[in-house]
C-alpha cells in the first residue's frame, strides 16, 4: 500500500508539471520572442526619428553619430536616397530578428539582432523552470513518503490490535492517529474489545451461576445413586429411583434455565424477532403462578414491534423481571412496550413498595437484595440484556419501573437484519 501511496502521488506530480509546465514553456517562449521583437521596432522607430531630425536641421549623419543611439549588440543599416549606406555594428550571420522603419523623405532604416538572444533568454527561462519542476518532484516524493507512512503504520497497527483481539486478548489499546478514518476503525475495535471483554465476563458469571446451581442437585443425586447402590431391597431400590429421576427432571429444568442465558443456539448472534411473540409468552407462562398468588400480569402498549437480539435472552430477561415483581413486589404487574429513538422499549412494573432507596443504585449488582434472595437474577439479567447490545435499567423506585433497552428494526434495515434461511 505504502508503494501504492507514493506512486499515485508522483504521477499526480507529474501530470501537473507536465501539464503546467508545457503551457508555461510555450507561454515563456513566445512572451520573449515578442518582447525582443518589440525591443527592436522600437530602436528602428527611434532611429529613424534621429535620422529625419538631422535631415531637417542640414546636419551630418555618420556611423559615429548613429552608434550612440543604436544598442552595441544590434546591427543597424541606414539608407539615404543618393548617398552610400551608413552600416552600425556587425551584422548577425544567423536567424535574426529584423524591424525595417521608412521616413518622410524616403530614408530606410533597419535593424537587426541574432536570434541568439533570445534562444538564451528561453533557455535560461526552461531551467528556471526544470528546477522548479525538480523541487516540486522533491517535494511531492517527500510528502507521499510522509503521508504513506502515516498511513500504513496505523494501518499496520490496527491490523495488530485486530489480531490481538481475534486470540483472545479483549483489552482496548485506546490508541489514536490523527486521521478521521482511522480513528473511527479504532474506535470500532476498542468498542469491540471492550464488548467481547463482557461477553467473556457474562460467559464466566454464567459458569459460576451454574456451578452454584447445579452444585446442590448434583450432591443429592449422587447421594441417591450411593443409597441405590448399597442396598439390595428391590422396593428401596424403586424407591430411590423414582427420587433420583424426580431430581434429574428438577436438574434437567435447572439446566436448560441456565442454558437459557446464552446466545440463541440456532444461530449464535443477534437476529430479528417478533417481540409482541416474547411478550406474550412471558405472560402465559406466568399467568398461573400470578393466579395462585391472587394476583394479575397484564400487558399494552405499541404492538407489531421488531427488535434485534436473541429472543431466549430477552425472555429471560423478562422471566426474571416479572419473577422478581412476584417475589418482591404487589398488585398486578403490567409490561408495557413503546419506541424512544431508534430503540424499543419494555417496561416492567408493579403495585408494590417499590426498591428501597439504599439499594436503587445498587440493585444490580450481584448478592444485592432487598429480602433473603441470592441477588443474582436482576445481575444476570443485566448481562444478558448487555450481551444483547441493549441494557436493562431501573427508570423508577417507587412504583417499581424496569426498562429493556433493545435496537429497533427500522424498515429500510430490516431485510438486511433478517437471518438468510
Amino acid at each position: 500500500m505504502r508503494r501504492r501511496l507514493i506512486n499515485s502521488t508522483l504521477a499526480v506530480v507529474l501530470v501537473v508539471i507536465a501539464v503546467f509546465g508545457v503551457s508555461l514553456v510555450i507561454v515563456e517562449t513566445r512572451t520573449i520572442s515578442n518582447s525582443a521583437q518589440e525591443s527592436v521596432d522600437a530602436e528602428a522607430f527611434r532611429l529613424i526619428s534621429v535620422v529625419e531630425s538631422r535631415l531637417l536641421g542640414a546636419e551630418r549623419i555618420t556611423p559615429d553619430v548613429l552608434s550612440e543611439q543604436v544598442d552595441p549588440t544590434r546591427y543597424a543599416r541606414v539608407e539615404i536616397p543618393g548617398r552610400a549606406p551608413i552600416e552600425v555594428g556587425e551584422r548577425p550571420t544567423d536567424g535574426v530578428i529584423r524591424s525595417t522603419e521608412t521616413g518622410e523623405q524616403g530614408e530606410k532604416v533597419t535593424v537587426e539582432e541574432s536570434r541568439s538572444t533570445v534562444t538564451r533568454e528561453v533557455g535560461r527561462t526552461l531551467l528556471i523552470i526544470g528546477a522548479v519542476a525538480l523541487l516540486a518532484i522533491v517535494s511531492a516524493v517527500l510528502l507521499a513518503v510522509r503521508q504513506a507512512n502515516r498511513l500504513t503504520s496505523p494501518l499496520t497497527d490496527l491490523a495488530e490490535t485486530a489480531e490481538r483481539l481475534g486470540s483472545g486478548d479483549p483489552r482496548p489499546r485506546h490508541k489514536r492517529y490523527g486521521v478521521a478514518e482511522l480513528d473511527r476503525v479504532a474506535d470500532v475495535l476498542d468498542s469491540s474489545a471492550e464488548r467481547i471483554a463482557r461477553m467473556l465476563t457474562a460467559e464466566r458469571r454464567l459458569a459460576a451461576d451454574a456451578s452454584h446451581q447445579l452444585r446442590t442437585p448434583l450432591t443429592a443425586l449422587s447421594m441417591r445413586i450411593e443409597e441405590i447402590s448399597v442396598t439390595d431391597d428391590p422396593d428401596t431400590v424403586k424407591e430411590e429411583a423414582n427420587i433420583a429421576l424426580t431430581q434429574v427432571e428438577r436438574l434437567t429444568d435447572v439446566v436448560q434455565r441456565l442454558l437459557t442465558n446464552a446466545r440463541d443456539p440456532r444461530t449464535g448472534s443477534a437476529v430479528v424477532f417478533d417481540l409482541d411473540e416474547v411478550v406474550k409468552q412471558q405472560i402465559e407462562e406466568w399467568r398461573p403462578a400470578y393466579r395462585s398468588a391472587g394476583r394479575a400480569v397484564v400487558c399494552s402498549g405499541k404492538h407489531g414491534l421488531e427488535a434485534v437480539g436473541t429472543p431466549g435472552a430477552v425472555a429471560q430477561v423478562l422471566a426474571a423481571l416479572i419473577e422478581n415483581s412476584l417475589m418482591h413486589g404487589g398488585g398486578t404487574v403490567a409490561l408495557r412496550t413503546r419506541v424512544t429513538g431508534n430503540q424499543v422499549v419494555v417496561e416492567v412494573t408493579d403495585e408494590g413498595p417499590g426498591v428501597p432507596a439504599d439499594l436503587g443504585a445498587r440493585i444490580f449488582e450481584r448478592t444485592i437484595s432487598g429480602r433473603n434472595s441470592t441477588g443474582i437474577g436482576l445481575a444476570v439479567a443485566r448481562d444478558l440484556a448487555e450481551a444483547d447490545g441493549g441494557r436493562l435499567e431501573l427508570l423508577q423506585q417507587q412504583p417499581p419501573v424496569f426498562a429493556l433497552f433493545l435496537s429497533r428494526v427500522v424498515p429500510s434495515r430490516k431485510e438486511s437484519l433478517r437471518p438468510v434461511r
